[in-house]
């Protein structure tokens, strides 16, 4: 699996011959790319409504777009998007040679038109070579997007130990999601080997230094590495 980091909440993902991308957003100071820059990938999932997730999904309206039935169905009409999917919490759709189950994550998520419409539950998602089941979950690769989120006992309690997450995309910005301080608990709960910080310093609200993440993990107890990337860096899990 590859995952490329182009800043805020934006994650291009490939499973064998699968392009995923997640919440494409590149007005912010990580990314040096257009949206237009970026192969058109086979999927675009939506963690929640939000301007700074979903501005660039216009960019990609040959794409199919994956999200809470609410977010897909604003997008389409919003848009013209012609393929959309929605799921909902708990569920597990089969995309190309992805698998890829929604769970919740704790946020807001109002869509900022002029009838403030919602998107349904904002999610994160977890990204798997196969099918995640209790048996076989540890045979997996799996990348766990947590979206925007507090921290939450279902990482403890379903996330890390059903969907047994190899690798975890975090929120370490604060103000709006967890900071460092929390994320690096959430961190600990999943049980990930490797750790990514994002949504942080896009805009002065959420400014933090990655190096106090990383500290928090260490102070946890965490096995994990924190993999601090720079913006439209690839690596391999």
């Amino acid at each position: 699996m590859r995952l490329t980091w182009h800043g805020h909440s934006t994650w291009a993902v490939t499973v064998d011959d699968t392009d995923l991308l997640i919440d494409p957003f590149f007005d912010n100071p990580h990314t040096a790319l257009e949206p237009i820059d970026v192969r058109t990938p086979d999927y675009v999932l939506l963690t929640h409504g939000h301007a700074d997730h979903i501005a660039h999904v216009p960019e990609f309206t040959e794409s199919t777009i994956v999200a809470t039935p609410e977010l897909a169905a604003y997008v389409a009409d919003e848009y013209g998007i012609q393929d959309t999917i929605g799921m909902n919490l708990g569920g597990t759709v089969e995309l190309g040679d992805a698998a890829v189950t929604m769970h919740r994550a704790d946020h807001s998520n109002g869509i900022e038109t002029d009838y403030a419409s919602s998107g349904g539950m904002p999610a994160g998602f977890a990204i798997s070579d196969a099918t995640p089941t209790p048996e076989d979950a540890a045979e997996c690769t799996t990348f766990y997007h947590a979206g925007d989120t507090a921290l939450m006992t279902e990482m403890r309690e379903v996330i890390g130990p059903y969907l047994d997450p190899d690798a975890a995309a975090v929120p370490i910005g604060d103000h709006y999601t967890m900071g460092p301080e929390q994320a690096a608990i959430a961190v600990d709960w999943l049980g990930v080997e490797r750790a990514f910080p994002m949504h942080y310093d896009t805009f002065p609200a959420i400014e933090q230094d990655p190096a106090d993440f990383e500290r928090a993990v260490k102070k946890t107890g965490s096995s994990a590495t924190v993999d601090v990337l720079d913006g439209d860096e690839t690596v391999e899990i």
